[in-house]
């Protein structure tokens, strides 16, 4: 039923046969040189050049004033939410329609998350869902301590908009930026326009440390406040081990940062990679009538993570799914929507129409950069 849309897929990709994973990592750079540097170095564990080297290429790269690496980004999202003063008993607000990890981070704080409805346009957050919320929350339901907007598959969720209703009610914004880098949105690079953002390198990301994530900070001395939280709150000495604060042992280590540092130095080129893969899904869904391009909302220069095609109805969907696995072109739908998880089923939402459409109809593409193509 959908052969021309695999098809296309293969000529994409140059692979007539075969399985064409959903996105793969590529290293067609210097990440065997550091790696090895670094293991010669002894230096594997979280103190080593190369932390310091990825926190400092990172933070060049997206404007933040600070860039703190950590182990993942489910860590870097609690620590985050610590830092802005979530607390056990608070409520935070996110969205439904997302992967667990932001529910998850939230949980990890002690608090409980709110969820809220998506944007038909950019998936995210919808800000008109926030601030209905907002202006019809009573306060003795529960103290709201944080907003945490997820930017999806690359695209910005709108988050002016959403900053300028939290900054309202005196709510700190923590964006989960795990799967945008290299996007922005009116030139601004997402995850640096709330109090912090934070980046995912896992394996699937757009570059990759194997595992690891870094909080992004616009606030140079809050930034390197999360530096001393994450780093088990160590006051610097030459031997002995004090602590002044409760903090976390969140530490990325050196042997990871060494894999980012090399990736970095690639990622323009996977961008522009990404982003030629992403023009011509949009060219050829175009002229397609089974499914329509769900490209970046205006303002957004995207990285394009994943490339998303919404079916008109979910037993198309559901049909095309399981035509293209079969057929060992990966794609996978959107995430169950987290009130549909027994954690979270009982968790206050707000209905939650436009998150149950998305999540009926749209299918995640192939989007890996080609290696080729990234030498």
């Amino acid at each position: 039923m959908f052969d021309d849309i695999l098809s296309f897929i293969r000529r994409l990709y140059r692979k007539p046969t075969g399985f064409i994973p959903l996105h793969a990592p590529i290293f067609t750079g210097r990440e065997k040189e550091y790696l090895c540097d670094c293991i010669d170095s002894t230096f594997v564990s979280s103190v080593g050049k190369y932390v310091d080297q990825f926190e400092d290429m990172v933070c060049d790269f997206t404007g933040a004033a600070r860039a703190v690496a950590v182990v993942n980004g489910t860590c870097g999202l609690t620590a985050a939410l610590g830092m802005v003063g979530v607390k056990p008993g608070d409520l935070v607000l996110t969205q439904a329609l997302t992967f667990v990890a932001s529910a998850n981070a939230i949980s990890h704080t002690g608090a409980t998350p709110v969820f809220l409805d998506s944007d038909q346009d950019s998936l995210g957050m919808n800000p008109d869902a926030l601030r209905t919320f907002l202006e019809t929350h009573e306060s003795t339901k529960g103290h709201i301590a944080a907003c945490v907007p997820v930017h999806i598959l690359g695209h910005a969720c709108r988050i002016r908009e959403i900053c300028d209703i939290c900054e309202q009610y005196g709510i700190p914004v923590v964006e989960d930026a795990a799967e945008v880098l290299g996007s922005s949105y009116d030139g601004q690079h997402l995850g640096t326009f709330g109090t912090f953002g934070v980046l995912s390198f896992n394996g699937n990301k757009t570059i990759t440390t194997g595992g690891g994530g870094m909080i992004l900070s616009k606030d140079a001395e809050l930034g390197a406040h999360a530096k001393h939280m994450t780093t088990t709150a160590k006051i610097p000495h030459k031997w002995e081990f004090r602590h002044d604060e409760i903090g976390w042992n969140y530490r990325m280590p050196n042997i990871n940062a060494a894999l980012g540092c090399a990736q970095m130095e690639k990622l323009d080129v996977i961008l522009k990679d990404k982003r030629l893969i992403a023009s011509a899904y949009k060219a050829f869904f175009e002229q397609s009538t089974e499914a329509t391009y769900i490209d970046a909302p205006k303002g957004c220069t995207a990285n394009y993570w994943l490339n998303t095609i919404r079916f008109k109805s979910q037993d198309q969907r559901d049909t095309f799914l399981t035509e293209s696995n079969d057929a060992g072109i990966m794609t996978r739908p959107l995430w169950t929507l987290m009130t549909d998880l027994p954690m979270y089923v009982n968790n206050l939402n707000d209905g939650l129409t436009n998150a149950r459409y998305l999540a009926a109809r749209v299918v995640n593409l192939p989007s890996s950069p080609r290696a080729e193509e990234c030498q």
